[in-house]
């Protein structure tokens, strides 16, 4: 036990030093991103209208070309009939957690990159009032993203991309159990700071 806890930690050092003799970059950034979501799947029979969302993200590449990323986000679907009611609101917030991959193309000042975490968020349905009349609590779920980072210069970027969210609850409404299917197609424009 002791020699794996040792090799580990050899390990993780050897992997970060050369990680930081090999590149200059800087390997801290924050990210938020905003766009309009289109929906994938319906809402217990209810069909879903286009939404937004935004995310802020924390960026921390711990090498060459890949990095990890966790940060919190919100999404807003609409539905004109649902099992809630008429022009019922769907909200879904919570936190993200994952890795990136991300490489140059040729000798561009434009990488390009891909994403995969997980997601711990909740849903909440809002009347047309705004008040709150159902939550799902916090559970997983996960996400999937590809975009291009186009480099500003003085450790800015442009981010477009696409995402992929997809999360699943079940939720009591009405003494009725229903099972939420909460999955997106989004298309976001970030702006990246490096620092």
């Amino acid at each position: 036990m002791k020699t794996k806890t040792i090799l580990t930690v050899i390990m993780a050092y050897v992997l970060s030093v050369c990680a930081l003799a090999q590149e200059k970059e800087k390997r801290f950034g924050f990210e938020l991103n905003g766009g309009f979501a289109l929906p994938v799947s319906e809402l217990d029979g209810a069909k879903l209208n286009p939404g937004v969302g935004f995310e802020g993200i924390f960026h921390y590449r711990f090498m060459p070309h890949l990095g990890a990323y966790a940060g919190w986000g919100w999404n807003h679907l609409n539905a004109d009939d649902s099992f809630a009611g008429s022009d019922m609101d769907f909200e879904e917030t919570g936190y993200l957690l994952g890795l990136q991959y991300q490489r140059k193309l040729g000798k561009s000042a434009v990488d390009w990159f891909v994403r995969a975490g997980g997601l711990y968020n909740h849903i909440e349905t809002e009347n047309p009032d705004g008040d709150i009349i159902n939550d799902t609590g916090h559970d997983f779920g996960w996400q999937v993203a590809a975009g291009i980072d186009v480099h500003l210069g003085k450790n800015w970027s442009l981010a477009p991309g696409v995402k992929f969210n997809s999360l699943s609850r079940d939720t009591e409404f009405e003494n009725a159990e229903k099972q939420i299917d909460y999955k997106y197609l989004s298309f976001r424009v970030g702006l990246i700071k490096r620092f």
